[in-house]
Parts: C-alpha cells; sequence; structure tokens
C-alpha cells in the first residue's frame, strides 16, 4: 500500500482545460444508455430499515469562520429535498449529482466552504460534501454497490472525536466527481436524508427483511513523513459481513486511502509534562 505523494501545481489553464473536459465527458455519461438512473421517489417509506447514520451539523474548526458552516446548512436543507425518498430499483443507479443538478444562485444555494488543494475556499453550493461523505457511509453497510467514489486527496484538519475510520467519506465536485451507486439485488432500496436543528441524517429503507449486518475497519494505518517535507496518510477499508445470527461469514476489501496531511501529526514531547502524568 505504500505510495509516495507529492503536491500537484497545475497551471490556470491545465485545470481550466480538464474541468471542461470531464464536465462534457460527465454530462454524454448521464445520456448515454450505460446507466439507467434511478429518478423515481416513494411516498412512503419502505418497510424494512437496512442502516441509519446521522452527522453533527456545527463543528468549530480551527481558523474557519462559522459563517461557512451556517451557510452549509443552507445549502444542505436545499441538496436534500433532491434526494429524499428516492428510491433505486434493481438494476438501477443513484447518481449523486445527477439528482441534485448543478448548485446556482438561482435555486437559493450560498458561498459555502469546499476544500481546495489542501486549503478551503468560499464557493456557491459549498459544503454537501457533508451530504456525500454520509451516504458512502451508509451505502457501505447494506448490499447496494458503489459504482463510482473519490477519496479525499487532502487531510486538511486534524481528528477531533473521530467515530469513524479515516477515509470513510466521499469527496464530490460538481459534475465529474461523483457519487453514484448501483442496485444490483432483487430488492427496492430507498434513501431518507433530513436536516434537523443539529444533525443531518440518512437512512436506506429495503422492501426486504436485510440478510446481513455490517461492520467497516481499517488496516494498515501510516502517517509518513514525504520527501518534500510534508506528511501524508494511508490506510485501507474492509467490511466484515455478518449473518443473523452474528456470525462473522466474511471480510470484504473496500478501497485504499491516501491523502497528503495539511497539519502536522506529530506533538512536541514536553519532558515536563510527560513527568507530571507518571507521576498521577
Amino acid at each position: 500500500m505504500n505510495q509516495t505523494l507529492k503536491p500537484k501545481n497545475r497551471s490556470k489553464l491545465r485545470l481550466f482545460l480538464g474541468k471542461n473536459y470531464y464536465t462534457i465527458k460527465r454530462y454524454l455519461l448521464w445520456i448515454s444508455p450505460k446507466y439507467k438512473f434511478a429518478k423515481n421517489k416513494l411516498d412512503k417509506d419502505l418497510k424494512y430499515k437496512c442502516f441509519e447514520d446521522k452527522s453533527i451539523l456545527l463543528r468549530q474548526l480551527r481558523d474557519v469562520d462559522m459563517i461557512y458552516q451556517y451557510n452549509k446548512i443552507t445549502n444542505l436543507k436545499i441538496a436534500v429535498k433532491k434526494l429524499d425518498r428516492i428510491v433505486i430499483h434493481p438494476g438501477e443507479t443513484f447518481s449523486y449529482w445527477f439528482l441534485i443538478g448543478k448548485t446556482t444562485k438561482k435555486k437559493g444555494y450560498v458561498p459555502g466552504m469546499v476544500l481546495f488543494c489542501g486549503t478551503y475556499k468560499m464557493a456557491l453550493g459549498g459544503g454537501l460534501c457533508q451530504l456525500s461523505n454520509l451516504i458512502y457511509w451508509i451505502t457501505l453497510h447494506t448490499p447496494l454497490t458503489i459504482t463510482e467514489r473519490y477519496r479525499h486527496s487532502y487531510d486538511v484538519f486534524p481528528d477531533s472525536n473521530r467515530t469513524k475510520p479515516f477515509g470513510s467519506g466521499a469527496t464530490c465536485v460538481y459534475p465529474y466527481r461523483d457519487l453514484m451507486i448501483t442496485n444490483n439485488t432483487n430488492d427496492d432500496y430507498e434513501l431518507r436524508v433530513t436536516v434537523d436543528k443539529t444533525h443531518l441524517k440518512a437512512t436506506w429503507y429495503s422492501n426486504s427483511r436485510p440478510l446481513y449486518t455490517y461492520e467497516i475497519i481499517e488496516k494498515n494505518h501510516q502517517m509518513n513523513s514525504e520527501h518534500f517535507g510534508g506528511f501524508s496518510r494511508h490506510n485501507e477499508l474492509y467490511r466484515l459481513v455478518y449473518n443473523s445470527n452474528k456470525e462473522l461469514i466474511k471480510e470484504e476489501y473496500i478501497t485504499e486511502n491516501h491523502a497528503l496531511m495539511m497539519y502536522s501529526p506529530f506533538l512536541p514531547f514536553n519532558i515536563e509534562d510527560n513527568h507530571h502524568n507518571y507521576q498521577k
């Protein structure tokens, strides 16, 4: 899994041409017969809950103004209306950006935080990665197939009360960095997403009782010092599959993650503090 990383400095022309090339390529994919994209919504939830989770809306990040967070909530409330109650029938594919569409001022989107080349900036519709992260995470706990997902290239903020393995999210950039999920099962799956006062919540439902439960674990977690003077972070994600008797029946490889760290992962060693802790 060892992989040497270094920052990529691309010219404005290179970024412009690349963005337009991949945008056109994505639009052509959406009208091609390669995938049958999920479009329908249900008026009533399917019977069986498969997995649910939530993420907190307001989190104080170091050196980041809270206006980024408040604007993100506005953007999330608009986006979830496009995704809530979407059903993926057998053979269909869920496309995050196909359903949400372009985030424009006319639709009510406001500037929010987006990660860009190892830092952050304000951009219209910013903050929607929290939604793609959560949908990716709950999908890993279902039999649905992740058809397309992109890892975050940079680890921008230090872990703070992390409850999930590093790299368990999915970055999104309209329209070419998409999250796509295909239903290769014989059952329907419905996505419920809501924003309340404190959390973003997401749930998968199905018309059949789930046969398995899942646990996501990481292996080979590493933080490496790179030759250019920075640090990188790496790991592998695996899925443990349990039957209805809670017996482990198999372990599945999911993906590997590689990211440049935008902070030092090592704290300075303080002899006096260590002596004080030892005396305790």
